[in-house]
């Protein structure tokens, strides 16, 4: 088993030959997934849940507050379906499984796989699983775009309705842009060696996931978590606390200073080197001849609490994730448009995507947060602007994007209420099953997730 996927207790469904978009054909295909619950007498009462970038199917991980008697999402009332997704390291096909043909890990020779992969080869799932028909599938981000194509890479009906979250119905060029430089950070890491590494580019990773926790939240969460505030000592809790700037001698100190944050950083004794004349050159400026000086143990120096929990963030992923996964699914994101391929003769961009979202169930159930700056709530409302009779739901969040992963009693509401309005017959029950088993604090850090369950050490 890949290492990144034992990490996970779930199921590995394997689809013998797939087909992908772009007419590659990958053979034994591994499919991680979890469920909870259990299929009713028409096998009907499915609730598709789809993960987010860095999310997997461990949904009890990343959205556990959600999950339980008389909550949102209930396992004694809906057969509950998480599929992981391809390229993501935690268990289905991606970079880090083995390439039947070559006996070797896929790595940077992975396909490049689109969202509308991930819903054909999950539905290869729920077949395996006697699925009839899904009553509602809910996703945020990643996910969320996954949840708008759903009902489009199926049998009309089969999804009955769809609650899209924090999504878009196309990638922006703002998303597409913060993934380049994402991109970007991991190629730069020299250790990347174009893909075909043998130990994780860890600074170039930490560095991509700094970038795109900065997207995920507002300035307003950061200011008010942070401030100017300086890193608060060392806490032994178990949770990875960021290694304080470091202090050295008088000589050495601008150095250190200078390179604050970079992991392997070493000071340099330098003299001038020699110059050769050339009269058919300019003048040439003097050359440095330096020696590494020899690392030493050394006391530390305090910096901002912002930037400790962004190097804590760092440390905490590259610990679970994968550079070539992180690269090769920023690429899926990018060919996320609904519209894609399914234009009319003639029909516009925006033409063809109005009639697209048109056709998706209707009164579906559309939320944003309110301070996202990376899917922003303007594209929600694109979203439920025509989808037919759909609701729309801005949650009054300082917390940015991730505001879908940390508001968990006011999305809970809204999707409790949704599905009791949908589903009356899932309902019908004992009003003592109705009440929730537990409230929404957060217990315990996400290890897939954004829930940190510690945030004052920063």
């Amino acid at each position: 088993m890949q290492p990144f996927a034992q990490l996970i207790d779930q199921e590995i469904y394997t689809v013998p030959s797939f087909t992908l978009e772009s007419g590659r054909v990958l053979r034994d295909v591994p499919v991680a997934y979890k469920t909870w619950g259990k299929l009713n007498e028409r096998r009907d009462n499915v609730m598709i849940i789809c993960h987010a970038f860095t999310g997997s199917a461990d949904v009890e991980d990343w959205w556990g507050p959600l999950m339980g008697r008389g909550k949102a999402f209930d396992p004694n009332r809906y057969l509950i379906f998480c599929g992981n997704v391809m390229g993501s390291p935690y268990g289905s096909a991606s970079p880090v499984t083995i390439n039947p043909d070559t006996g070797l890990p896929y790595g940077p020779e992975f396909p490049l796989t689109t969202i509308r992969d991930d819903v054909r080869l999950h539905k290869l799932v729920l077949d395996h699983l006697g699925v009839k028909s899904v009553a509602v599938a809910i996703g945020g981000s990643m996910g969320g775009m996954a949840i708008l194509e759903w009902p489009l890479c199926t049998p009309r009906g089969y999804v009955r309705q769809i609650i899209p979250i924090a999504t878009s119905a196309r990638h922006s060029a703002w998303c597409i842009s913060w993934g380049e430089a994402q991109r970007q950070s991991i190629y730069s890491d020299p250790a990347y060696e174009d893909g075909y590494y043998t130990s994780q580019p860890a600074s170039g990773l930490a560095a991509a996931r700094m970038a795109a926790l900065l997207t995920y939240r507002s300035r307003d969460s950061f200011e008010s978590r942070f401030g100017r505030k300086p890193q608060k000592l060392p806490v032994r809790s178990g949770i990875p606390t960021p290694p304080l700037s470091p202090l050295e001698s008088t000589d050495d100190e601008a150095f250190f200073v200078h390179n604050d944050g970079h992991k392997n950083a070493r000071p340099r004794k330098c003299t001038p080197g020699s110059i050769t004349p050339n009269s058919q050159s300019p003048p040439a400026s003097p050359t440095l001849s330096c020696t590494l000086s020899p690392a030493s143990p050394t006391p530390r120096r305090p910096i901002f609490s912002a930037q400790s929990y962004l190097r804590y963030q760092g440390d905490k992923f590259i610990a679970r994730f994968d550079a070539n996964c992180y690269i090769h699914i920023t690429r899926k994101l990018d060919t996320h448009d609904l519209a894609r391929g399914r234009a009319l003769d003639g029909e516009s961009d925006d033409a063809a995507l109005a009639r697209i979202l048109s056709t998706l169930p209707p009164r579906a159930l559309v939320i944003g947060v309110q301070s996202d700056g990376l899917f922003t709530p303007s594209e929600q409302r694109l979203i439920a602007e025509y989808i037919p009779d759909s609701e729309l739901i801005i949650i009054p969040s300082p917390e940015g994007h991730d505001g879908f992963l940390l508001e968990f009693e006011l999305i809970n509401g809204h999707i409790t209420r949704f599905l009791r309005q949908e589903f009356p017959e899932y309902y019908a029950k004992v009003a003592k099953e109705d009440a929730p088993e537990e409230g929404f604090e957060i217990k315990k850090t996400s290890l897939f997730g954004e829930a940190e369950a510690d945030i004052t050490r920063w």
